[in-house]
Order: structure tokens, then C-alpha cells, then sequence
């Protein structure tokens, strides 16, 4: 009797030692692959997926799923059973999902207390990974809106070049051509083609002028600005046009706004280019909202739309010049490079939220008038 105890101790024993060694060669190699770089994260889920039954007590009977930021990693053989383990992952003090196993209910056998200290240090790995994988996206987004900036930067030094090149000859075509009208007396047709001349003239003008706008080349006349009035102002104008194409105007602006120091007619042209693109994004109609607020020394100015909105890809080129999703006598594609100019040069800055058919916002944060 004394025996069969002893043999019956020395059995448990033993697998007691294989259960461990088990739960240590699984959080070994989890942690093996949590030190891979080259290792993409889907990559990683699947082989911690093959990982976790095998370190069970019956790995055959036992499916895994871990959710994280609510999508689900499931193991082949994943079966939803009466017994199962539940665990938590946090990163960064954040619940970010779990860590769930379960044992399919023909085998009928229980999870160890050591399964669930086990599936908590796999909780801890898993959350590690999140965090350095955090680390990751936020550096590489970071890194995307450098090259963006310093892109952005040269393009400016281009097109300040180009728009100098480009205006003295311009103004010897428009001359020439007002010249051509006045003094001679041109028969019919000559003077429409003359007519024409003068107007792409005057058309390229402009496009030159928005292009020293984008580079800063044009200097801004600072003065006292409240932006509550411009929007009133600019929307006068813009009402109309909203009414034939079904767009509603909402203004949600702030009372008694602090002035801002800023050149107006340069911040009229924001608002109007920023009014414009957002009707353009809402063909069948839509609500445009115009918002204004003033928190500490900042204000913020936000244009919004419901229309058709943009994926992240399209949001990233939309200050480069030129740059146009619309049909060639539909824009030059200069419209928010200049906005982003004419921002830059007061010192602001401007934001883009944006989903393929939940509309756009644009936010413009500017400095307010202390003095």
C-alpha cells in the first residue's frame, strides 16, 4: 500500500515536471518570436496561435482565440467550450483585448491553475509586442510627415523659382496683348483671338500669384482679424451657390471670439478655396459646417462636409501642388496648396480628418492676438 503511494506520488511528479516544461519552452519561443523585427504581427499571431495548445494538457482537445483591438486570431481547431480560461491584455495601461482558450467539451478534462499563471505571462509577451509595435507606427508616421514636410518645403522653393521665371514673360504677353487691343483696330475675329490671349494671360496670372502664395513669396499685411465676422462676410457670397447645389450652411461660432492678427483677405481666400473644395465633395448636396472655438491662446477654425471624404492615401497629397482628382477645366489643384501656404505663413497649423464616405474636416489652428 505504502508502495503504490509512493509510485502514485513519484507519477504526479513527473508530470507535474512535463506540464512545466511545457509552459516554459511556450513562453520561451513566444518570446523568442516577440524579439523578431523581421517577423510581421500577423506573422507573429498565427505561430503564438500553434504555440498556446500545444503547452496545454491535451493540446489535441484545445482551441485558442486571442482578440486584440476587437479583430479575433483563432487556431485551426478552434472549438467554443464550456471549459475555458479567459485572460486580459494591457498595454500601456489600456485593455486591448484577450486571451481566451478553451477545451472542447468531449474531452472532458479541466484547465490547471499553472495553465492560467501560464497564459497570464503569454498575456504579459503579447503585451509587450503591442507596445513596441505602438512605438513603431507612431516613429513611422512620424517619419511620413517629415518626408511630407521637407516635400512640401521643396516643392515651395520650386514653384517660388517657376512663378518668377514665369512673370516676366506673362506680363509681356498680357501687355502686348491689351497693347494689341487698344491702340489697333483689329477686325472681328482678331480682336476674340486677341480677347483670348488676354484672358489666359490674366488666368495664368493667377496661377502664378497662387503659387507665391503656397511659397510665401507674397508677404502677408497683418492687422487685427476676427474671424467670426470674415466667415459672416465670406459666406455672403457663398449662400447662394450652396442653396442651387442642396447644400446646407450650419455655423456653429463661438461668441465673443478673440481677434487673431492675420492678412483678412488672405484668410478670406482660405476660407473660400476650403468652402469651395468641400461642395465640390458633395455633388448631390450635404451640409457644410463652419465651426469656430477659442481654447487658451489658440483658435480653431474647422470646415466640415458629408460628402464623399477621402482615404488616407488621397489625404497625403492633397497640399502638393497640382496635385487634382478633378477633370482638367475643373481645377488647377492649387486651391489647399495655397491654403496650406497662406496657414504656414501666419504660423498656424492645419489638419485633415478624413473617410472614404464619412465626409471631411479641416482644421486651422491659429495664434491669438495678445498685444
Amino acid at each position: 500500500m505504502n508502495y503504490d503511494s509512493h509510485a502514485m506520488s513519484a507519477a504526479e511528479t513527473i508530470f507535474a515536471l512535463r506540464e512545466r516544461v511545457k509552459e516554459l519552452t511556450c513562453l520561451y519561443r513566444i518570446t523568442d518570436l516577440a524579439n523578431r523585427t523581421d517577423l510581421a504581427f500577423e506573422d507573429f499571431m498565427k505561430q503564438v496561435l500553434n504555440i498556446i495548445p500545444r503547452s496545454m494538457q491535451y493540446p489535441s482537445a484545445t482551441g485558442c482565440r486571442i482578440q486584440i483591438d476587437g479583430k479575433n486570431y483563432d487556431s485551426p481547431n478552434l472549438e467554443f467550450g464550456n471549459e475555458h480560461i479567459v485572460v486580459d491584455i494591457s498595454a500601456n495601461q489600456q485593455l486591448r483585448g484577450t486571451i481566451q482558450v478553451y477545451y472542447q467539451d468531449s474531452a472532458n478534462v479541466e484547465f490547471l491553475h499553472e495553465e492560467t499563471l501560464l497564459l497570464k505571462g503569454v498575456a504579459q509577451q503579447l503585451a509587450l509586442v503591442l507596445e513596441r509595435k505602438g512605438i513603431e507606427d507612431s516613429n513611422q508616421k512620424l517619419q511620413e510627415q517629415l518626408r511630407h514636410a521637407d516635400r512640401l518645403a521643396t516643392i515651395g522653393q520650386l514653384s517660388a523659382g517657376i512663378a518668377h521665371e514665369i512673370n516676366e514673360p506673362l506680363s509681356a504677353i498680357l501687355g502686348f496683348g491689351q497693347l494689341l487691343k487698344s491702340d489697333y483696330q483689329l477686325p472681328e475675329a482678331a480682336e476674340k483671338d486677341v480677347q483670348k490671349i488676354i484672358a489666359s494671360a490674366l488666368h495664368a496670372r493667377e496661377v502664378v500669384r497662387k503659387l507665391m502664395l503656397f511659397s510665401r513669396q507674397v508677404p502677408p499685411k497683418m492687422k487685427d482679424v476676427n474671424l467670426n465676422k470674415l466667415i459672416e462676410e465670406g459666406f455672403y457670397f457663398l449662400e447662394n451657390r450652396c442653396q442651387k447645389q442642396s447644400i446646407t450652411i450650419v455655423k456653429e461660432l463661438q461668441e465673443a471670439l478673440p481677434d487673431i492678427v492675420a492678412d483678412a483677405s488672405q484668410m478670406h481666400q482660405v476660407l473660400v478655396n476650403l468652402s469651395v473644395n468641400a461642395m465640390q465633395a458633395m455633388p448631390e448636396g450635404g451640409t457644410l459646417t463652419i465651426r469656430t472655438s477659442c481654447s487658451g491662446d489658440t483658435i480653431e477654425m474647422q470646415v466640415a462636409d458629408t460628402g464623399i471624404g477621402m482615404d488616407r492615401d488621397l489625404v497625403q497629397k492633397i497640399f502638393i501642388p497640382f496635385f487634382t482628382t478633378k477633370d482638367v477645366d475643373q481645377g488647377t489643384g492649387l486651391g489647399l496648396p495655397v491654403v496650406h501656404g497662406i496657414i504656414s505663413s501666419h504660423h498656424g497649423a492645419i489638419k485633415v480628418e478624413s473617410e472614404p464616405g464619412q465626409g471631411t474636416t479641416f482644421r486651422i489652428f491659429l495664434k491669438v492676438n495678445n498685444d
